[in-house]
């Protein structure tokens, strides 16, 4: 279930940006899909791109969950690339960039 929050908010982020008048081709386009595993990566002509692959982890007897490493880039309207690295496991999604706020450490 976190696997399919995490995967859709990916791809929330990906289409709330604002159409642009240019014309955007797809430049990279790969998946694979197994029963225990997943890893895609693609890459546009507007400079957008992302990679992730997960697996599926034992977390104990009857429980398991999806681990996901990736990342996305994007460029803003301001003209900057924005890039964010991740992890998504059992603790949540756990983004790092150069552009996020970091929590203190307690």
């Amino acid at each position: 279930m976190k696997f399919a929050i995490v995967f859709v908010a990916l791809f929330a982020v990906a289409f709330a940006a604002p159409p642009s008048n240019q014309d955007v081709t797809i430049l990279k386009s790969e998946s694979e899909v197994g029963p225990e595993s997943f890893q895609y990566a693609y890459e546009t002509s507007d400079g957008a791109s992302a990679h992730a692959q997960g697996q599926l982890k034992s977390l104990g007897k009857d429980e398991s969950a999806i681990v996901v490493n990736g990342a996305y880039s994007f460029v803003a309207d301001d003209g900057q690339t924005y890039s964010v690295n991740y992890v998504a496991d059992e603790n949540g999604f756990q983004p790092q960039g150069a552009h996020l706020p970091v929590a203190p450490v307690a």
